[in-house]
C-alpha cells in the first residue's frame, strides 16, 4: 500500500494502495467445489482472464464508472470473463479518493460526505448501470474489499489508549456505526495480525465487526451481493488479519475470492490460500518473471510459485496498481502469464495504453482455446524458455529473450500432426514425428505458441 499521511486533525489521505482455455471438467468441478467458478447468476469466472479495471489515479471527477462501461463490450469480445473494480465506497478523501482510505462502505456515491457526493469514480446509479452493462456481457464484477483498516472517524476519548483517538464512525449512510469499541486495542486483545500507516485498525474478533461484515442480512457481504450485484471480492493487504475473514466473508455469501498477501514466497502464499479458502495474487511468480526478464535469467522461470504448487488458487498477473517493476520484456511476460496455469490478471493501462492491444488479445485467445491442462517444463536458460500444456488441444510456448532467431527441438503431445504458431510470429508449419518430436523457432525477444492446426 502508499498512503501519505497528512497533519490536519490527521485527515489520512490515502494515495494508494497495494496491493483457460476453457478447463476441463475436473478443473471446472474443482472450483465449483470451493466456490470459485459458478455462482446463482451462472456467470462463470476464473476460467478465462481478468482485467484489473482501473489504474492509481485514474481519472477523478466522476468519469470512471462511464468509462469502464465503455470498455466492456470490447473486453468481452476480447475474451475476459471478469473486471476488478477499485474500492467503490466513500473515503476519507471523498471525491479524490482511490478508495483505500474507507469511511463509509455503504457509500457508492449518493452521500453528502467528506467533501463530495459522488465517489471519485461516480454515482451510485452510475456503478449500477456498470454492474448491468458487465453482467449483460456476461462478466462478473470483483469488488474491492478494504477490511483491515478504516479512516475519517471522528476523535473520541478512548479507555484503552488513556487518549483520544480518531475512531468515531458515523456514516451518514447510517450502516456500520463504529467506535473505538471496534478497534484496537480493545478489551479483546491489544492487535490483531497486523497495522497500516497508524490508522485505526478493525477487530475482526468483535460480533458487532462480524456482524455487519457477513453475518447480517444488511452486512457489506451481502449487501454487495444481494443489492449492487457483486460477483466476487479482492480482499485489500490480507496480511492484516487472520485468513479465517476471508473464509467467513466467502462462506456467508459464495462468490470468487482472492486475496493480496504481498509476500514473494510460495510456501507462504500456499499457507495462506488454504487456510482462506480462496485465491491469492501470486507474487512469488511476479518477482519470478520480475529477474528473468530484468536481468535475462529465464531460469527463473522454473522457480516455486503458487502457481507451481496449486494453480487452481493462483492469480497471476504482469502489473497491479502498486508495483511496475517488469520493465523489460513485458509482453514476454505475459505470454508466459497466458500460456501457464493460473488465472491471469490483466492491467488495464498495460492492455489500453502502454503494450500492443492486438497482441494481448491473441494472446488471450490462446489462453482461452489453446491453453489447457498441466504443464510439463521443457528447458530453460538465461535466453530461452519452454513449456508445454498437456491439454487438449495444448501448446507449446517459446520464449526466446536473445537478440537473434533461435530453434529448439522439443517433445510434444502429438504425433505425426501439422502444428502452426499461433501467433503470427513464425510462418512455419512443421509436422511432428512419430515419436512427437518436432522443431520449433521465436524471433528475438519475442515468443511463438504451437498449436494443432
Amino acid at each position: 500500500m502508499k498512503y501519505i499521511i497528512t497533519t490536519a486533525a490527521l485527515a489520512m489521505l490515502f494515495w494508494g494502495c497495494s496491493n483457460e482455455a476453457d478447463v476441463d471438467e475436473k478443473q471446472m468441478l474443482n472450483r465449483q467445489e470451493t466456490g470459485q467458478s459458478q455462482y446463482s447468476n451462472q456467470r462463470s469466472i476464473g476460467t478465462k482472464v481478468m482485467m484489473q479495471a482501473f489504474y492509481w489515479d485514474c481519472p477523478g471527477g466522476g468519469t470512471w464508472w462511464n468509462t469502464v462501461s465503455g470498455k466492456v463490450p470490447s473486453w468481452a469480445s476480447a475474451g475476459i470473463d471478469a473486471i476488478w473494480l477499485p474500492p467503490a465506497t466513500k473515503g476519507q478523501s471523498g471525491g479524490y479518493s482511490m478508495g483505500y482510505d474507507p469511511f463509509d462502505y455503504f457509500d457508492f456515491g449518493s452521500y453528502n460526505q467528506m467533501g463530495s457526493t459522488e465517489t471519485r469514480f461516480g454515482s451510485l446509479s452510475e456503478i449500477q448501470s456498470l454492474i448491468t452493462t458487465a453482467h449483460n456481457s456476461d462478466l462478473s464484477v470483483i469488488a474491492d474489499i478494504v477490511v483491515n483498516h478504516c479512516s475519517g472517524g471522528a476523535s473520541q476519548y478512548n479507555p484503552y489508549t488513556g487518549a483520544n483517538t480518531w475512531t468515531d464512525f458515523q456514516p451518514a449512510s447510517g450502516m456500520f456505526a463504529r467506535s473505538y469499541n471496534d478497534f484496537h486495542p480493545n478489551d479483546i486483545h491489544a492487535s490483531d495480525a497486523g497495522t497500516f500507516g497508524g490508522f485505526p485498525d478493525l477487530c475482526h474478533d468483535k460480533t458487532w465487526v462480524q456482524d455487519w461484515m457477513y453475518n447480517n442480512t444488511n452486512s457489506i457481504a451481502k449487501y454487495y451481493k444481494n443489492t449492487m450485484g457483486f460477483d466476487g471480492w479482492r480482499f485489500d493487504m490480507v496480511k492484516g488479519f487472520e485468513p479465517w475473514v476471508v473464509k467467513n466473508f466467502k462462506n456467508a455469501v459464495g462468490g470468487f475470492s482472492v486475496g493480496e498477501y504481498w509476500d514473494g514466497n510460495a510456501a507462504t502464499l500456499e499457507w495462506w490460500a488454504n487456510q482462506a479458502e480462496a485465491s491469492a495474487f501470486d507474487f512469488a511468480c511476479y518477482y519470478k518473471m520480475r529477474d528473468a526478464f530484468n536481468n535475462n535469467d529465464l531460469t527463473q522461470l522454473n522457480g516455486d510459485m503458487l502457481l507451481k504448487r496449486n494453480p487452481m488458487r493462483s492469480v497471476t498477473f504482469v502489473t497491479n496498481h502498486d508495483t511496475n517493476e517488469i520493465y523489460n520484456n513485458k509482453l514476454l511476460a505475459y505470454a508466459y502469464i497466458l500460456t501457464h496455469e493460473g488465472y491471469p490478471c490483466i492491467f488495464y493501462r498495460d492492455y489500453e495504453e502502454w503494450l500492443d492491444k492486438n497482441k494481448l488479445n491473441n494472446l488471450i485467445w490462446i489462453h482461452n482455446n489453446n491453453a489447457s491442462g498441466n504443464t510439463t517444463y521443457l528447458y530453460a536458460d538465461n535466453d530461452e524458455y519452454v513449456a508445454r500444456r498437456n491439454g487438449s488441444p495444448g501448446l507449446i510456448v517459446y520464449i526466446n529473450n536473445s537478440d537473434s532467431w533461435q530453434e529448439r527441438w522439443v517433445d510434444t503431445n502429438w504425433n505425426n500432426t501439422v502444428i502452426k504458431d499461433y501467433t503470427g510470429h513464425s510462418n512455419w508449419e512443421p509436422t511432428t514425428q512419430g515419436d512427437s518430436w518436432v522443431k520449433i523457432q521465436a524471433p528475438p525477444h519475442s515468443y511463438t505458441v504451437w498449436s494443432t492446426k
